[in-house]
This record gives C-alpha cells, sequence and structure tokens, in this order.
C-alpha cells in the first residue's frame, strides 16, 4: 500500500510554511486541498501561497479554475487521485494539505458520490422558495424529513440545507444515515494525517490579523479586479469568505467597516467548522502549536512521528 502523507488544520493555522518545510525534508510534492486556491485571478483573499513560498516544492491542484466556473468534490477527486499516482511514480511522497475537509475525505474516505445523484431541477426549485420566501422558509422544510439536519444547520447556510433535502428527495434517507453507510474511514492508500491546531484565542488573533494584511495587499482592488470580469455573487468563486463581503462593500450595500468585520467573523467561525470536521476521523494525530517554541520544532516533530509510523 502507497503512503499518503496528510497536513490538515483551520485557516491561518500555518499549513502552507509547515508543509512546504515537510516536504522538503521528505522529497514531497504537495497536493493542494483547498477549494477556493483552485481559482485564477483569487490570490489574496484565498491566502495563495506565492511561487517564493514554495521554496522550489512543487504544488499542484492550485490556480487552475477560471472564477467563473463551477467545481465539485468529485472533479476534485478524479484530479488528486491521478495527481498522487503521476507523484508517486517519480518516487516522491505524495502530500495531501490543506483545510477543505470534503476534499480530504474524498481522498481518505470510501466516498461513493454516485449514490446520491444531482437533482438540478429541484435544487433550482429549492433556490427559487428560497428568493421568494427567505431561507428560513426553505430550512424549515428539513423539521419534517431530517429534524437532525433542520437543528445542525442554520438557515443560511443554504448550499447544505438545499444538499440536505435533496438527498433525501433522492434516496429517502437522511443526509446523516446516508453518510453513515457511505462515509467509511478506508482508503487505498497507507494514511498519515496530521492536523495542525492552536489556542482557539491565538489562532482567532491570527485570522484577524490576516483579515487586516490581505486588505493591505490589495483585497479590495482584487475584488474590484473580478467584479470588472463580470464575476457576481452568484458564482461559487464569489460566495467564498473575504469575497462575498467586500463585493458587498463594492456594491454599496454595506460599509467597509462592516465588510470587514464580516470577513474576520466569517473566517472565524469556519476555523470553528474545520476544527470540528477534522475531531472526526480517529486516524488524525492532533499537533498542537502551543507544544513548541518554534516552526522547525514542529516539523522536526511530525517528520519523526511520520517515520515512526512506518
Amino acid at each position: 500500500m502507497q503512503n499518503l502523507f496528510i497536513l490538515a488544520g483551520p485557516t491561518a493555522v500555518g499549513k502552507s510554511d509547515i508543509s512546504v518545510e515537510i516536504a522538503r525534508k521528505l522529497d514531497g510534492e504537495i497536493i493542494s486541498a483547498d477549494s477556493m486556491q483552485i481559482y485564477k485571478y483569487m490570490n489574496i483573499g484565498s491566502a495563495k501561497i506565492t511561487p517564493e513560498e514554495m521554496k522550489g516544492v512543487p504544488h499542484h491542484l492550485i490556480d487552475f479554475i477560471e472564477p467563473n466556473k463551477s467545481f465539485n468534490v468529485l472533479e476534485y477527486k478524479k484530479l488528486a487521485v491521478k495527481t498522487i499516482d503521476e507523484i508517486y511514480k517519480k518516487n516522491k511522497l505524495p502530500m495531501l494539505v490543506g483545510g477543505t475537509g470534503l476534499y480530504i475525505n474524498s481522498i481518505i474516505c470510501n466516498y461513493n458520490f454516485t449514490d446520491a445523484k444531482v437533482d438540478k431541477t429541484y435544487r433550482k426549485h429549492l433556490r427559487e422558495l428560497a428568493e421568494k420566501n427567505g431561507k428560513k422558509y426553505v430550512h424549515s422544510l428539513l423539521k419534517d424529513v431530517d429534524e437532525v439536519s433542520y437543528k445542525k444547520l442554520y438557515p443560511n447556510d443554504l448550499k447544505r440545507v438545499v444538499r440536505a433535502l435533496e438527498v433525501y428527495k433522492l434516496t429517502g434517507k437522511t443526509i446523516g444515515e446516508f453518510n453513515a453507510r457511505n462515509r467509511l474511514y478506508e482508503a487505498p492508500y497507507k494514511i498519515y494525517y496530521f492536523v495542525l491546531t492552536m489556542n482557539r484565542t491565538e489562532l482567532y488573533e491570527k485570522i484577524n490579523s490576516r483579515v487586516d494584511i490581505m486588505l493591505k495587499k490589495g483585497l479590495i482592488d482584487e475584488v474590484e479586479n473580478l467584479k470588472s470580469m463580470g464575476c457576481t455573487r452568484n458564482m461559487q468563486s464569489m460566495k467564498a469568505i473575504g469575497y462575498k463581503e467586500i463585493l458587498g462593500y463594492l456594491e454599496g450595500t454595506i460599509s467597509l467597516d462592516e465588510a470587514i468585520y464580516l470577513v474576520k467573523k466569517g473566517s472565524r467561525n469556519y476555523a470553528k467548522r474545520q476544527l470540528t470536521w477534522f475531531r472526526k476521523d480517529k486516524r488524525a494525530i492532533w499537533v498542537n502549536e502551543d507544544d513548541f517554541n518554534c516552526r522547525s520544532e514542529i516539523v522536526e516533530y511530525i517528520i519523526n512521528k511520520f517515520k515512526a509510523m512506518q
């Protein structure tokens, strides 16, 4: 069974820098597991790694999709599996690095994406209902068919609410029942799964600081450029945290201060959801950065742990 190294963690925890140092020492190549870094022209808001920061380490599945195009996890899985195979052929270590849990699980869990197919007509119907009657109304439809999801999902999380309703319509099962049967923690690889974490208060401070840095680097100009290219809030790419809020500012629906507040709040909430997601997989080895004095110690610890597991 072939080795697959994984480094995950919440936004702003430092995955990119640490993964590059590990890759240099283990002769690895990095496959991004980030649902926003796939898009071209979206560099600042997605915290996309720069060529200089890569330090010569090959990175894959970054910066290859036009922002007006949709992209789903099935497409990601096909590309990632192909890339893993190509890295193996070069006798290098494939390293899956990112914070999009669904992308990671598509590779290391036994997902069957064909069981619950897409019903575009039903999705469109639900979105039209949301526009007409509000997101709370569509959310309320879950109560009778999937009370667990009704309590778990927020009305504003329309994408997941719609998917839960869609899965029930297609399979007659709640999305929890479907995933319990469908999600098996198995993989065709030998998994070495590390998750970075740190003190929650410090992480939130880093997130707030990173948003300020993004603004200084030109996030507003980046969103303005995307807007001039014809990108709208209805596009998958522009629904991302950082882009939808700044777009609202550019469109005059909210002030800049409100936009910044919402970006920071949304990023903190996203980090919380990421940590919750990663905790579900008992294969993950948690690495608390607070237990180390510097980045090099973290890198050394993970490498030693990886080698000991072989």
